[in-house]
């Protein structure tokens, strides 16, 4: 069933679109194995998948999308598919720049610090040159923890408690937030784990706190518009009451 956007589908039951919906992009390794081809080449096909998805969701009218892109326990993989993986970053970076005209604004969660000036100039750059785009944001988690980023959080705050900004009664869930790697962001609505795997990989902790999941077997570089049409049709059957009756 494809997607179209705040209509009625076919069978006449309504569509509600997710505001923001979060990807684990999971699989590529998997998909190059099955096909006896290097891990290498299943992160360019996923990366493939990535920019088609970015689109997609463009069209859709999609608000926020999130990808995990490459998390904290990540730099133990081998040193070959990681630095495949910081070169086809760079690529995306990039590549990034094509979706200017349509007005989307790029941001990076987690610490830029361990990687190379290059990259590092690259994400600030493409951060800086689309912070005025309003259309859609598209958060890419790059060395992202969901547990360091409620430290870094924490930290934060206890130094603004210790210089004086703020004092202890001022802390509370939006104060926390605001100092969250995703201040620029609303919690996560859908998220979506392809491969099979039935976990959230300390991905956004705090911000899937009230998140659909939605969880497929299909790989990462199989997922495709129909697929994400089956999530968001998922979601939009399901009744979120957040607490309440």
């Amino acid at each position: 069933m494809a997607i179209v956007k705040n209509k009625a589908q076919p069978d006449g039951a309504s569509i509600q679109l997710p505001k923001h919906i979060a990807f684990i992009m999971d699989g590529n390794g998997r998909w190059a194995k099955k096909r006896l081809l290097p891990r290498s080449l299943g992160h360019n096909e996923g990366g493939k998948t990535f920019k088609d998805i970015v689109t997609y969701c463009r069209e859709l009218g999609i608000e926020y999308v999130s990808f995990y892109a490459f998390s904290t326990e990540n730099w133990k993989r081998p040193k070959e598919e990681v630095n495949a993986i910081m070169l086809l970053f760079k690529q995306y970076i990039a590549d990034a720049r094509n979706y200017f005209k349509h007005e989307i604004r790029f941001i990076f969660l987690g610490d830029k610090a361990m990687f190379t000036p290059d990259i590092r100039e690259d994400m600030l750059a493409l951060e800086e040159d689309s912070k005025h785009f309003n259309k859609m944001t598209v958060l890419l988690a790059i060395n992202y923890g969901g547990r360091d980023d409620i430290v870094h959080a924490c930290k934060r705050i206890c130094s603004k408690v210790q210089s004086g900004e703020i004092s202890i009664d001022d802390i509370d869930e939006d104060r926390f937030q605001n100092e969250l790697y995703t201040l620029h962001s609303p919690s996560v609505d859908l998220l979506v784990r392809t491969s099979g795997e039935y976990r959230i990989s300390n991905f956004l902790l705090w911000q899937c706190a009230y998140a659909e999941f939605y969880f497929t077997d299909v790989l990462w570089p199989d997922f495709n518009r129909s697929e994400l049409d089956k999530a968001i049709s998922e979601f939009s059957k399901r009744s979120r009451r957040f607490g309440g009756v």
